[in-house]
């Protein structure tokens, strides 16, 4: 079920989370301390969305993890569903390491981060300033696989821009649109359930 991001208000906390890493560490919220401001982006495997922009996903984390700016990957899908076995840790590693993924990459196996965050979709992207305060939450930028519209980051990248110049947030802010998160039957939250109606 293709679904749009929430757009949880801007100024939110970043939630706390403690996830599990492919590399088999621990990572929280303390990893952005410091810095000048971090991306959370919700990804995943499978979905098609995400497969259209993951090279643009290695390009700009690449670039603003070099601008002192924290990234992190978290999976939040039920990969216990045989139909989403591709989304598991093992295959997490391997798409990681076929992607170049230089940002710890995660699982929130309880999906109770997702849920914190009210993540909807993959992907879903997450910017927090230096105090870790929501400054953008939204798409990429406006391709989708299909319509033909250039994969370039335009409208996060705009975004980052604006928190590296110490401007105030970018006032256009469109919703991401992908797949949504493979919740675990019967406990679903309710502004998915909301959305599928």
């Amino acid at each position: 079920m293709d679904v749009e991001s929430t757009m949880l208000p801007l100024k939110t906390k970043m939630p706390s989370f403690n996830l599990l890493g492919i590399d088999g560490g621990m990572y929280t919220n303390e990893i952005f301390d410091g810095k000048k401001g971090s991306l959370v982006m919700f990804i995943c495997n499978h979905c098609p969305f995400v497969k259209h922009v993951n090279e643009e996903i290695v390009n700009l984390s690449n670039e603003i993890m070099g601008n002192d700016i924290g990234v992190i990957g978290i999976n939040s899908n039920d990969s216990t569903q045989e139909k989403y076995a591709e989304d598991s840790i093992d295959k997490m590693r391997e798409y990681a390491d076929s992607l170049g993924y230089k940002f710890p990459y995660v699982v929130d196996e309880d999906q109770s981060v997702a849920k914190n965050f009210t993540a909807q979709c993959t992907p879903d992207f997450f910017l927090f300033d230096s105090d870790q305060n929501l400054v953008y939450r939204g798409q990429l930028d406006g391709s989708r696989p299909g319509n033909d519209v250039p994969t370039n980051g335009e409208s996060l990248r705009s975004a980052i821009q604006a928190l590296l110049n110490n401007e105030d947030p970018v006032s256009e802010q469109f919703p991401s649109m992908g797949c949504n998160i493979k919740w675990r039957v019967g406990e679903e939250p309710d502004y998915f359930l909301n959305v599928k109606g």
